[in-house]
């Protein structure tokens, strides 16, 4: 996004879209972790009464989210989701759903607009799922359903995650951000 809109103002959506995650899962009822990519930040949009902090660890997309979900089925938990943090579409209410989903189904997966995912959901670790998959391409989706084909799946709403100026430029609530963008 910065290619096409500016630095400044891609970090004003990313710190827009952080800030948006944060406030939708802090009153979860559930334990909340936040993964960083590059050092644990204190004192930021995730409240450090609220948030246990790691740094991500892996050389791609993949690698980092099975050892977050490894992470959390070491520590006891019998349901983990992640979600990435920048899907403005995303509600509390998805998130509620997602963990409700995995009293019954096995995996529960948010499609995103792009081919891609914005949460994955599962109650035991499953490292094939994070393996020869094409990250950053409109094939996730598809490659990571046909991974755990067989198994029980709950799918969410599909939702906009912003990747590309293309995927805000015609989204009301980020108008406030492009309205001095000479683009």
């Amino acid at each position: 996004m910065a290619k096409t809109v500016g630095p400044q103002i891609a970090l004003d959506i990313y710190i827009f879209l952080v800030e948006h995650t944060s406030v939708i899962s802090k009153n979860l009822t559930s334990q909340k972790w936040v993964f960083y990519s590059e050092h644990k930040a204190s004192g930021d949009l995730f409240n450090d009464d609220i948030y246990e902090k790691y740094c991500q660890e892996g050389r791609d997309l993949g690698e980092r989210m099975h050892n977050a979900f490894q992470l959390g089925f070491e520590k006891g938990f019998e349901k983990i989701i992640v979600i990435g943090s920048d899907i403005y579409d995303l509600e509390e209410s998805d998130l509620n759903k997602a963990f409700k989903a995995l009293d019954d189904a096995e995996y529960v997966l948010g499609p995103a607009q792009d081919g891609g995912y914005y949460l994955l959901g599962m109650k035991t670790p499953n490292a094939k799922l994070f393996e020869n998959k094409s990250w950053g391409t409109d094939k996730v989706l598809d490659e990571t359903l046909e991974t755990i084909k067989g198994s029980e799946v709950f799918l969410l709403d599909q939702r906009n995650d912003v990747d590309t100026y293309h995927d805000i430029k015609d989204e009301a609530v980020f108008q406030k951000f492009l309205k001095d963008w000479e683009g």
